[in-house]
C-alpha cells in the first residue's frame, strides 16, 4: 500500500536558503532524495515518492529558484556548488549521514557533482537523462550534433527569456513537454498542466539562472562555455554505485552522452529506455519505479 504526500515543509538551512520539500514516509526510515531538473518542481516526483515512501523517507526538494523555495537574485547563486551545499545541509538537517539520491536533468547535474565531491554522502545515486559533466563538456566542444541540440541553452541564457516563456499563458513552456517527447505528452493532462502553471507563476528566472550561472553550454563568439575550462579528468571520478536510466529519444541529450561514462564511473549499470523521451519519468512511472526497486535491491 503507497503512502500520502506530505506538502508545504520547509528547512532553512544553515546558509541561509529556505527549501521547500515534499515527503512521503517516516522520518527515521533511509533517506531517499529525489531532486527535479527543469522546468519542473518536486512535483516531478509524484509517482515516486508514495512507492518509495513504504519503506524509505522519501523526499523532493524545491531546489533553489523554483517553486516554493527561496529564489535569489544574484546570478551566482546559482553556481553548481551552492545547489550542491543545500542538498548537503538539506540531508544534515533531516538528520542523516548517508542517502540514495535519484535524479532528472538538472537535479542530475546537481548531483553528479555532489557525487564527485561528497561520495561519502551517497550510497547510491540513480541519475535519469542528466549526462555525466565531462563527457557533456566533451560533446559541447566536439560533437557538432550536441551543440545542435543544447544550442536552445543559448536562448534561455538569453536576457528576457523568463518573459518569452510566459507569453500565452506558457505556451513556449507548455511546448517543452508537448515537443520534446514525441508529440503531444499524455501525460500533461489538465490538472498536471494546471499544477506546473502554478509552478511556473512563482517565477522562472531562478529556473533560467542555471543555464546563465554554468560554463556548460555550447560556446559563441561572446561566450566561451566550456572552450575556457582546462579540467582534469581524472577529477571527475564517481566512486559510490550508480545507475542510469536513459530515455533514449532525448532531443536535448542524445544517447551518444552515454559513451564513455564508464571510464569515470567504475560501479556502473546503464538501462536504456528506446522509446523513452527526456520525460520518460512520465511516460513510463511504473516502469522507472520498477527499475528503481532493483537498484536498491541490488
Amino acid at each position: 500500500m503507497s503512502v500520502s504526500i506530505q506538502q508545504n515543509q520547509f528547512a532553512v538551512l544553515d546558509n541561509g536558503t529556505r527549501l521547500h520539500y515534499a515527503s512521503a514516509g517516516e522520518a527515521g526510515k533511509p533517506l531517499m532524495l529525489f531532486v527535479h531538473g527543469f522546468p519542473e518542481f518536486w512535483g516531478e516526483w509524484s509517482a515516486q515518492l508514495p512507492e518509495f515512501g513504504q519503506d524509505h523517507f522519501a523526499v523532493a526538494p524545491d531546489l533553489r529558484g523554483f517553486n516554493l523555495s527561496d529564489m535569489p537574485a544574484e546570478l551566482s547563486a546559482y553556481k553548481a556548488r551552492h545547489i550542491v551545499d543545500d542538498l548537503r545541509l538539506l540531508i544534515q538537517q533531516l538528520g542523516y549521514q548517508k542517502v540514495v539520491v535519484v535524479a532528472h536533468d538538472w537535479g542530475g547535474a546537481v548531483c553528479w557533482n555532489m557525487a564527485i565531491a561528497l561520495p561519502e554522502l551517497i550510497e547510491k545515486l540513480i541519475i535519469i537523462n542528466s549526462p555525466h559533466p565531462y563527457l557533456f563538456m566533451q560533446a559541447l566542444l566536439n560533437d557538432p550534433a550536441q551543440r545542435a541540440a543544447s544550442e536552445y541553452m543559448n536562448w534561455l541564457r538569453q536576457p528576457g527569456s523568463e518573459e518569452a516563456l510566459e507569453k500565452n499563458d506558457f505556451a513556449l513552456m507548455d511546448g517543452f513537454f508537448n515537443g520534446m517527447g514525441q508529440g503531444e505528452a499524455h501525460w500533461f493532462d489538465a490538472d498536471t498542466r494546471a499544477a506546473y502553471h502554478a509552478c511556473w507563476a512563482r517565477g522562472l528566472s531562478g529556473g533560467v539562472n542555471y543555464y546563465r550561472a554554468s560554463p556548460l553550454h555550447p560556446p559563441t563568439a561572446n561566450h566561451q562555455g566550456p572552450q575556457q575550462l582546462a579540467l582534469n579528468p581524472d577529477d571527475f571520478r564517481v566512486r559510490v554505485p550508480t545507475r542510469v536510466i536513459w530515455g533514449e529519444n532525448d532531443k536535448a541529450l542524445p544517447k551518444s552522452l552515454l559513451d564513455g561514462m564508464e571510464d569515470f564511473v567504475p560501479d556502473l549499470r546503464i538501462t536504456r529506455i528506446a522509446e523513452g523521451s527526456h520525460w520518460v519519468i512520465h511516460e513510463q512511472p511504473e516502469r522507472i519505479n520498477g527499475l528503481i526497486r532493483q537498484y536498491l535491491d541490488e
